[in-house]
């Protein structure tokens, strides 16, 4: 999947809650053409609502709270990563200047120890990678769950027939029928406070 979110790449992990929601909205497109072919009386009671579901998870207070959280975390990585980049350029810089002026031996101890740095910043590089995904995933979840469940309720209390993710191939809507402040007030209510 493209990267949807490359101002957001806190959210990257939404993709599962967004596709779970594009899916749902595909089998709602799917009823509402399936309404229309019935007959336009039954067409007529046809209520729609269009989500930003991005918008409503990176404007929610738990949304805020996730991306902070997500945010120091990756700052915090960056720079002990950064460290460790710095070294393995100075090394790198190093073994070009000098190598001319050392014996076979110790031009071969340096580039291996160079290599078996840059194995390490490799690895630990994956290792944030992962810790930052799986942080992301735990602070998602909860959020992504509450949502589905505030969609849900909120679409049968005010009579909705359909809800659709601005995403899922919409090229035009009313702004009218765009709900995302209301389920942003929604979701920040059913959200336990931190």
């Amino acid at each position: 999947m493209r990267a949807i979110w490359p101002a957001y790449p806190f959210l990257r992990g939404v993709h599962m809650v967004v596709s779970r929601i594009q899916r749902i909205c595909f089998l709602g497109v799917l009823l509402l053409f399936g309404l229309c072919v019935a007959g336009s009386a039954v067409a007529a009671e046809v209520k729609i609502g269009v989500i930003n579901v991005q918008k409503v998870l990176t404007t929610s207070v738990a949304g805020k709270a996730a991306k902070a959280k997500f945010d120091a975390k990756m700052k915090e990585i960056k720079e002990k990563i950064s460290t460790d980049e710095t070294e393995l350029k100075a090394m790198q810089k190093d073994i070009e200047k000098k190598s001319s002026a050392w014996s076979e031996e110790t031009k071969q101890e340096k580039i291996r120890e160079f290599q078996r740095k840059q194995r390490e910043f490799k690895a630990k590089s994956e290792d944030a990678r992962f810790e930052l995904k799986n942080l992301q995933d735990k602070e998602l979840a909860p959020i992504a769950k509450t949502l589905d469940k505030v969609i849900a309720e909120y679409g049968k209390a005010n009579g909705f027939t359909l809800m659709i993710d601005s995403r899922a191939g919409i090229t035009y809507f009313d702004s009218s029928v765009d709900i995302s402040d209301k389920l942003i007030i929604e979701l920040d209510a059913a959200m336990p406070a931190n």
